[in-house]
C-alpha cells in the first residue's frame, strides 16, 4: 500500500514546531511628539525597511508594533481559539472569543515565521468567526485584539490552489457581521525584533525623518525644521550624526534672488559658451520633479545669488566625508543612504537599508552634451571647484554598496543637489 508521505511529513513538522512553541506575546507602543517649528504631529508615515511594509499613523494616535520574533512568539493563548479545517475545499473556520470590542488583526504565518496573509477588522466583543483559505501545508493562525492575543496551528490537507485569503463570517456572539467605530487610537504593524523602521513625521509644511530599531515601547520626537527654497518648496529633513540634511533632492527654479534658466534643448545645454546656471527635468519629463527633483549644472549650484534655502548651504566634500565616515566608511555607506528595493532604483544589488534616512533615489544625469543617461545613479553636486572646467560631486549607484566622493565631472553636467543645514 502506498503511504501518504506528504501528509505524514506535514503532520510531523506541525507537531515538532508545536512542541517547541512557548506562550509569548509582546506589543510595543510607539508614541510621537513634535518640537521646533511645530509641536503638533499631523501624521506619521511608518516604513518597516526590513519587511517592506508601510503604515500611516493619524495625528494624535500611536503605533502598536505587534512583535513576532520567530515561531516561539507566535502563540500567546491557544485556549480561546478553535480551528476547523475542511479537507475538501482547503478552507478553515477560525472561531474565537473577543474579550473586548475594537480593532483586531487575524494573520496566518508559515512555519518559518513569514506572514502569508492578514486582515484587520473592528469587531464586537463575543464570539467571532472567519474563514481562512490557504494552500496545502502547515501554518499558524494568530489573532490580536484589544486586551487579548490567541494563536494555534492550522494544517491544510487539501490540494486546493486557493489564493491566501481571510473572510469575516460573523462578529459579536455569533451574529451577522456588524461594523463599529474603533475605540482604539493605535495603528498596528507587524514587527520582528531587529527590524529597521523609518518614521516620517509631518506637521503642515514641515517633515522630519527618524530611523530606529525599537526594543521596547518609547516616544519618538520629531524636531521640525524649516527647509524652504525661494520657489516656496518645503523639504523633508533628517539628522544623521551631527549633521542635518535635506532628505530629498532640490526642485527650485530660483536663487534667493533671481531665476535659474530652464534649458530644454540638448544643443543649448551642451554649448561650451554656457557658463551660467541652468536646470532641466530628467528626460524633459516634469512628472519626475516630485519624485527626484531637478538636474542643475555646477554654475547654478555655486552662483553667488545662492540656490540654497535660507539657513542651508551647498555641501562641501569635507561635509560629505563626515557623512560617509559616520555611516561606517565609504565602502558601505551607500547602503545606509539609498532607499530600499527597486521602486526608485533600477537595481539594489547589495540590499540597501536606508538606515540613515537619507532616502537617496536614482535620478540620472544630463551630460555635458545634453544627453540623459546613468539612470541608476544619483549624482550630488558639492560647492568645491576642481578646475576651471570641472567641479566635484558625490554619487551613489544601484549596483554598488559604496558612497563615492572622488568624482570631478565637467561643470556643464546636470546633476541633483542636496543641501545641508548651516
Amino acid at each position: 500500500m502506498k503511504k501518504n508521505y506528504s501528509l505524514s511529513l506535514v503532520t510531523a513538522i506541525g507537531l515538532m514546531f508545536l512542541g517547541t512553541i512557548q506562550a509569548f506575546a509582546v506589543d510595543y507602543t510607539i508614541s510621537f511628539t513634535g518640537t521646533g517649528k511645530s509641536t503638533t504631529v499631523g501624521s506619521v508615515i511608518v516604513q518597516n525597511l526590513t519587511k517592506g511594509t508601510t503604515a500611516t499613523v493619524p495625528g494624535g494616535s500611536s503605533l502598536t508594533l505587534t512583535v513576532v520574533a520567530g515561531l516561539d512568539q507566535l502563540v500567546a493563548d491557544k485556549g480561546g481559539l478553535r480551528i476547523y479545517s475542511n479537507a475538501v475545499d482547503g478552507n478553515s473556520t477560525v472561531l474565537f472569543m473577543a474579550k473586548n470590542s475594537g480593532s483586531t488583526q487575524i494573520s496566518a504565518y508559515g512555519l518559518d515565521g513569514r506572514k502569508i496573509v492578514g486582515r484587520t477588522e473592528n469587531l464586537l466583543a463575543g464570539q467571532n468567526s472567519f474563514q481562512v483559505s490557504l494552500q496545502k501545508g502547515a501554518y499558524f493562525v494568530r489573532v490580536d485584539g484589544v486586551g487579548y492575543s490567541f494563536a494555534a496551528k492550522l494544517i491544510n490537507q487539501s490540494s486546493s490552489k486557493s489564493n491566501p485569503q481571510i473572510t469575516m463570517l460573523a462578529t459579536g456572539n455569533g451574529g451577522s457581521p456588524v461594523m463599529q467605530k474603533s475605540k482604539s487610537t493605535a495603528t498596528a504593524m507587524d514587527y520582528t525584533i531587529g527590524d529597521q523602521l523609518l518614521y516620517k513625521g509631518i506637521s503642515g509644511n514641515y517633515a522630519t525623518i527618524v530611523t530606529d530599531i525599537p526594543t521596547a515601547s518609547k516616544t519618538v520626537n520629531f524636531n521640525f525644521i524649516e527647509c524652504l527654497d525661494a520657489d516656496g518648496n518645503y523639504y523633508a529633513v533628517v539628522k544623521i550624526g551631527t549633521q542635518t540634511w535635506m532628505a530629498e533632492n532640490m526642485r527650485t527654479t530660483k536663487y534667493r534672488t533671481g531665476t535659474i534658466p530652464n534649458i530644454t534643448v540638448a544643443a543649448d545645454w551642451g554649448n561650451t559658451t554656457l557658463v551660467t546656471g541652468a536646470w532641466c527635468y530628467l528626460n524633459g519629463d516634469a512628472t519626475n520633479n516630485t519624485r527626484i527633483g531637478k538636474l542643475y549644472n555646477w554654475f547654478a549650484v555655486n552662483d553667488t545669488r545662492n540656490i540654497a534655502p535660507v539657513g542651508w548651504h551647498v555641501p562641501s566634500i569635507v561635509e560629505y566625508t563626515t557623512l560617509g565616515t559616520f555611516l561606517g566608511g565609504f565602502d558601505v555607506a551607500g547602503l545606509a543612504m539609498k532607499e530600499t528595493g527597486t521602486t526608485n532604483w533600477l537595481t539594489d544589488a547589495f540590499g540597501s537599508t536606508n538606515s540613515s534616512g537619507f532616502s537617496a533615489r536614482a535620478s540620472g544625469k544630463c551630460n555635458s552634451s545634453g544627453v540623459m543617461n546613468d539612470f541608476d545613479y544619483n549624482y550630488l553636486w558639492t560647492n568645491v571647484e576642481f578646475s576651471a572646467t570641472n567641479g566635484t560631486c558625490a554619487f551613489l549607484a544601484g549596483p554598488n554598496a559604496n558612497f563615492d566622493i572622488t568624482y570631478s565631472p565637467g561643470k556643464r553636467n546636470g546633476f541633483s543637489l542636496r543641501c545641508i543645514m548651516d
